[in-house]
């Protein structure tokens, strides 16, 4: 099948259209304005989306068997991504069985997951994901070393300023709330240490809370450009390989 240079065919396109359509609706749905009055527009527009993805879903399940990674329909149906695309089809359409809100609630939160799908129309998220596969050992260490820093952090904060604002740092997961907005840089005001010890210590965290989020994303970057430069080392190559001469 013709793709284009970022990998997809037309028909994946096609389908990327609807689901973007889908996530659109889904989004308008949730404003009064333009929802009130309209609804069986909506229902009208989300049933035929529905209907489209579903023939799409129905049809991939038919020919998957051509794929010799695939033994049986049933395999292919039970993969992660096949399984995402049957859950949300099959919420939209038990969604007009009843009015119970969360229900709907969660039909309109399982449509996001279509969004899921372009992942494997896109060479660009493969790359993402092997650039996040190589270096998940890097990222686990960061996310220990933030733990730590977490629990150290609220700790000594409960032992300084436990005594004067109980409300606030009487307890290590109470402590955690301001630990949580200093080292991801959020700062929302709300609680902050008021001992000279502990604005000591709460500048100290801020300080290495930077530090904190530039080591993740300093990893992934590094990640997401060996990615890309490899697989565009891969398709130049592929473009300089000469072509075997005919067969005398």
């Amino acid at each position: 099948m013709l793709r284009d240079k970022n990998g997809l065919s037309p028909t994946n396109q096609f389908v990327c259209a609807l689901i973007l359509a889908s996530l659109l609706m889904t989004i308008l749905r949730t404003e009064v304005t333009v929802y009130a009055g309209r609804e069986h527009l909506f229902l009208i527009a989300d049933l035929m989306l529905t209907g489209l993805l579903a023939v799409e879903y129905g049809l991939r399940l038919w020919v998957c068997t051509e794929n010799p990674a695939y033994r049986s329909r049933l395999a292919y149906a039970l993969t992660p991504a096949t399984l995402i695309d049957l859950l949300a089809v099959l919420l939209i359409l038990f969604s007009p069985l009843g009015n119970q809100g969360f229900l709907l609630r969660l039909a309109r939160l399982a449509r996001i997951l279509r969004l899921a799908k372009l992942g494997r129309f896109s060479l660009a998220f493969n790359a993402v994901t092997q650039a996040v596969g190589r270096r998940a050992y890097e990222l686990w260490l960061s996310l220990v070393f933030s733990a730590a820093l977490l629990l150290v952090s609220s700790a000594f904060l409960y032992l300084i300023e436990g005594g004067i604002q109980p409300e606030a740092f009487g307890s290590i997961p109470r402590a955690m709330w301001w630990s949580v907005a200093t080292l991801t840089t959020v700062g929302y005001g709300d609680v902050y240490p008021v001992t000279a010890v502990g604005r000591f210590f709460g500048a100290l965290t801020a300080i290495i809370g930077i530090g904190l989020i530039a080591m993740p994303t300093g990893i992934l970057a590094s990640a997401f450009s060996e990615a890309f430069q490899e697989r565009c080392l891969r398709n130049s190559a592929g473009a300089d390989e000469p072509m075997n001469p005919p067969a005398e």
